[in-house]
């Protein structure tokens, strides 16, 4: 049976690939029993160890995952499926670390995330009632982890995803005022929207402890959907699961919010 080492086994996509690969899931993370840590090649061996394919969270750092990539191939991985980002350039760094890999790979390429609202960077601000981002009136199709987990699982166990980049996004287009608004219905406690300044955000995150790449990049992203270049929605849910993507609405269902 084959073995799937799921990088990043704790987070938003990583534990539901897991629950949906089952027993031949492999969870690997800081906290897992199998341990991995970016910043320690000392765990990646035996983590892949007897693994035939690889679902990667990246690193922060580009450098690491191109070093991890030779050790995974040497280990017998034969495929990657890698989380990347709307918009990465194609010349990322990432991107091209898993396709210069010399095995099979697929790329995912997701929108912002709904879970963000309860599980993650909204989450707090949420339940205190005021979401401050630098967004603007912006809309922006949203997708629930859950079909990028089984966007995922299709790639890393089905034929017929070498070599592709999948696009994917919820099925609409919304503001965060609209998504706040839903929320607020849901849970019928009040919560406000509210547009940032990028550098009082920026310096927000930094505050969080976000390294200054990334709270840069955080931020760039919503101000480009502040632009209105995110507002447009992608088909590769629709592509490898032949079905629409879940709908805001399904994520609150499911959601803590519920």
């Amino acid at each position: 049976m084959s073995t799937v080492l799921v990088l990043g086994a704790t987070g938003k996509t990583g534990r539901r690939v897991t629950a949906l690969l089952g027993s031949t899931a492999r969870p690997a993370s800081r906290s897992s029993i199998t341990k991995f840590d970016w910043s320690t090649p000392s765990t990646w061996e035996q983590a892949v160890a007897g693994a035939t394919a690889v679902y990667v969270v990246p690193p922060d750092n580009p450098v690491l995952l191109a070093e991890f990539v030779p050790v995974a191939v040497k280990s017998g991985v034969s495929r990657l499926v890698l989380l990347s980002m709307r918009g990465a350039p194609e010349d990322d760094p990432f991107e091209a670390a898993v396709k210069e890999s010399g095995v099979e790979w697929t790329i995912l390429r997701p929108t912002w995330f709904m879970q963000n609202f309860d599980e993650d960077l909204f989450a707090e601000p949420v339940q205190h009632g005021e979401l401050a981002v630098p967004a603007g009136d912006g809309v922006h199709p949203f997708i629930d982890v859950v079909d990028i987990a089984e966007v995922a699982v299709r790639a890393l166990t089905e034929d017929g995803h070498t070599a592709r980049t999948y696009d994917l996004s919820g099925p609409e287009a919304l503001s965060f005022a609209e998504m706040l608004a839903r929320i607020a219905a849901v849970t019928g406690k009040p919560v406000r929207y509210a547009d940032a300044d990028p550098d009082e955000f920026a310096a927000s995150l930094r505050k969080l402890g976000y390294p200054d790449e990334i709270a840069d990049l955080v931020t760039m992203l919503l101000v480009r959907i502040s632009t209105g270049e995110e507002a447009h929605l992608s088909d590769g849910v629709q592509r490898v699961l032949g079905r629409a993507p879940r709908t805001f609405a399904d994520y609150l269902d499911s959601s803590k919010f519920a």
